[in-house]
């Protein structure tokens, strides 16, 4: 079978890759591209490890071909620190102890993220509403939604 030449852009950076037909898309940034914040855990687009954005949209990178990219801007849990520094999710989540082993932080960031992109002021419902495909088994859920909630204050404060 012949490999697929796509060009996108991951993280505001123009990408070339080749991959297989059958590739997923998380199977790429972790294998080829040594972009491993996105975590392979259920492989079914049940617990949102594998979180990304595709064209601002939120996809579970496990269920996506990496052909699929082709032309498309994906973001990832990598795109998320700029020049060294965190984004406000990223510190408020370090701030609330809104993570424990790690596996769901990267996706639940990504998913936070996305919230915020689309609701800059989102309810306590609407966050855990937002964030239900992504499993957390160490933390629970209420730092993250505690940090969600700071990060869309701390954002509205600065803008």
């Amino acid at each position: 079978m012949s490999k697929i030449h796509v060009t996108t852009k991951i993280n505001g950076e123009e990408t070339e890759y080749l991959c297989q037909p059958y590739d997923t898309m998380l199977d790429v940034l972790r294998n080829q591209l040594n972009l491993t914040g996105s975590k392979e855990v259920c492989s079914s687009g049940d617990c949102g490890a594998c979180s990304v954005t595709l064209n601002n949209r939120l996809v579970c990178s496990c269920l996506m071909l990496a052909a699929e990219a082709e032309g498309k801007e994906i973001n990832t849990i990598e795109g998320m620190t700029k020049n060294g520094n965190f984004h406000i999710l990223q510190k408020k989540f370090l701030e609330h102890a809104a993570l424990q082993c790690g596996i769901c932080t990267p996706g639940m960031l990504v998913a936070a993220k996305s919230l915020l992109d689309k609701n800059p002021s989102p309810t306590e419902t609407e966050i855990r509403f937002w964030l239900a495909g992504n499993l957390c088994r160490c933390t629970g859920y209420d730092k993250i939604v505690r940090a969600v909630q700071a990060a869309s204050d701390e954002m509205k404060e600065k803008a």
